[in-house]
């Protein structure tokens, strides 16, 4: 299997297990990476989703023989493949639980993508980054929304054009990852994460991030109404009023472990 799951306490833990392949994704990969995703999200029994992967690399991205094979497809079937992993981006975006990344070593192309689609990434320090599509007389087309979302225009440009490898400070400074903590600390400073967004409302969670895609966007009157609508919602809903109840009774909220 290039891709183990496993679920406990609420943790879904995606890892990418192709070692000896650099943790390079193809079709086979992409597809159950998708699905993976795609039923976390239907799952009340996961609260956190944590991508992460085995051996030294976190992903050198897209499979070269799988790219090989694809410029032999025809023009519908090399759209339709590449339709398929720009499905596997927005499916992790789109993730209405919080998604972790951890990079437990380098991510170059694609998976740089990966990173900038989840909510949260924790690196260490040695991992290095690069988007390499043009020196493959490529592009990065599909992750260039979450890319550029992640560490804006301007350094997009450069890292896109010059496709060198960029420093896991480097990352942190433009925003593709959040904190670089020693590799020893790793696994520590992600249970940190997780233990936080346990403590929060499974629904609270999920209207939170698509209040945030939402608000995406240019300010306008529309923006500011929806705002105002959906925080309505919240407060009336049955989370909602167990929060507050909650907090005012100085008790656990029902969602939260005693432990």
């Amino acid at each position: 299997m290039s891709l183990h799951s496993d679920l406990q306490g609420g943790v879904l833990r995606l890892t990418l297990d192709r070692p000896e392949k650099s943790n390079a994704f193809d079709d086979l990969v992409i597809s159950s990476l998708t699905e993976a995703f795609l039923l976390a999200a239907a799952d009340p029994a996961v609260r956190v989703v944590v991508l992460q992967a085995s051996g030294k690399y976190f992903s050198a991205g897209g499979d070269l023989a799988w790219m090989q094979r694809m410029a032999g497809y025809s023009d519908a079937e090399n759209l339709a493949d590449a339709k398929a992993l720009a499905r596997l981006m927005q499916a992790i975006d789109l993730c209405p639980k919080p998604v972790l990344a951890r990079v437990q070593g380098s991510a170059f192309a694609g998976a740089v993508g990966l990173i900038a689609c989840c909510d949260i990434a924790i690196s260490v320090p040695s991992a290095q980054f690069a988007i390499t599509e043009v020196r493959l007389g490529l592009i990065p087309a599909v992750i260039s929304p979450y890319v550029v979302r992640a560490i804006g225009v301007r350094n997009a440009r450069r890292w896109s054009l010059t496709a060198e490898r960029f420093s896991a400070e480097q990352a942190k400074a433009m925003g593709l990852v959040h904190e670089v903590v020693e590799e020893s600390r790793l696994d520590e400073v992600i249970q940190k994460q997780i233990d936080a967004l346990l403590m929060a409302a499974p629904s609270a969670l999920a209207e939170a991030k698509s209040l945030l895609a939402f608000v995406d966007q240019p300010l306008s009157v529309r923006v500011i109404d929806e705002t105002a609508a959906r925080i309505a919602r919240q407060r009336a809903s049955a989370e909602g009023r167990e929060g507050v109840g909650a907090f005012l009774e100085k008790r656990t909220p029902a969602w939260r472990s005693e432990s």
